[in-house]
């Protein structure tokens, strides 16, 4: 894939049309002191090149603004919420600022967010994927026009750009063997959508840590639909209507895990005697509730500053595509032994 050095400006449109730069400019917006045909031509050669428009530049006699775009699936939540803190700390101290936007999980909100920052020409972006994008084109553009990007947590075209991840595998895998050495034998993984990176990689480490023991893996006790709290309600709770029902449940983030917890509770079973559970969450919440969650936790405030940056060296000229991972910690509280350690 051919990657252009840079955004094209006017200067670029001028060059090629052998006009000043007035013109192009006063060309686009459709100034009559320009002609119909050079009107036209600028038009045509500007969409050829995906010109964008610099808003700030417009608006603004002296330079622009030093900008980072910054889009998540949910906002509202302590894990975006912690991972937005941890890059606007790192940015600010290299003087840049941050926009950030929210696609409220949506591929159609994602790809209008990532071309209204073209539009605003910021510096670079970080990405968490949507979980219903499966259509990478919007980001293959901004590869092609050179636009530094880096993705987090969710990830995609690896040959590309830079990722921070966590190491969900491994996490994922120690969680569940603490549930079966502390007595779990029938343990359920409720999840997202299977296309998700994330929601692979910590299947991934369940599944191995039941296969390390010997123990039947069963298909029905792998649930991965949408990430919303009443989709894992009704999940959660199907599961504990069955006949032979899990006694533990690994839960992919905290929207699930605390969507679990309640369903749980609603049908009268405690926890972790009948049920015991783990989620991936944050001690934000998990230390506050009753009894205390035990909880695989994500260094979210390093996992925004580490790919703030990447982000920076790529800015800075740096082609490298590097591939972090921030550890996350296994904190055990009340919700997972069935018996004493």
């Amino acid at each position: 894939m051919a990657v252009n050095k840079h955004r094209t400006s006017l200067k670029d449109l001028a060059r090629e049309l052998g006009v000043s730069i007035a013109t192009v400019s006063r060309a686009l917006r459709n100034s009559p002191e320009i002609g119909k045909d050079m009107q036209q031509k600028v038009k045509e050669l500007a969409k050829q090149l995906n010109y964008r428009p610099n808003p700030f530049a417009q608006s603004l006699r002296r330079e622009a603004p030093k900008i980072i775009g910054v889009v998540v699936p949910n906002l509202v939540t302590h894990y975006y919420a912690a991972v937005l803190d941890g890059i606007e700390n790192e940015a600010a101290r290299a003087g840049y600022s941050v926009i950030s936007a929210n696609s409220h999980e949506d591929f159609d909100t994602e790809a209008r967010v990532i071309d209204n920052f073209i539009g605003l020409h910021v510096e670079g972006i970080i990405a968490c994927l949507a979980q219903n994008t499966t259509d990478y084109s919007h980001f293959e553009e901004i590869a092609r026009m050179g636009i530094p990007l880096v993705f987090f947590g969710r990830t995609c075209l690896p040959d590309l750009f830079s990722s921070v991840t966590a190491n969900g595998d491994e996490a994922a895998q120690m969680a569940t063997q603490h549930l079966i050495d502390t007595g779990s034998r029938r343990i359920a993984f409720i999840g997202g959508p299977n296309h998700i990176d994330m929601v692979r990689r910590r299947k991934h480490g369940y599944l191995e840590a039941l296969r390390e023991n010997s123990l039947p893996i069963d298909r029905d006790m792998v649930i991965c639909d949408r990430i919303d709290y009443d989709v894992a309600l009704r999940s959660t709770i199907e599961l504990l209507s069955r006949p032979n029902r899990p006694d533990a449940i690994l839960a992919f983030n905290d929207i699930i895990t605390f969507a679990a917890f309640t369903a749980i509770k609603q049908m009268g079973l405690t926890i972790p005697d009948d049920v015991a559970l783990i989620g991936f969450t944050d001690d934000a919440h998990a230390a506050y509730v009753t009894p205390r969650m035990s909880a695989i936790e994500d260094q979210s405030h390093e996992m925004g500053a580490t790919a703030c940056q990447l982000l920076l060296k790529s800015i800075g000229g740096d082609k490298t595509i590097y591939r972090e991972r921030v550890p996350q910690q296994l904190v055990i509280r009340e919700t997972s032994a069935k018996i004493r350690l």
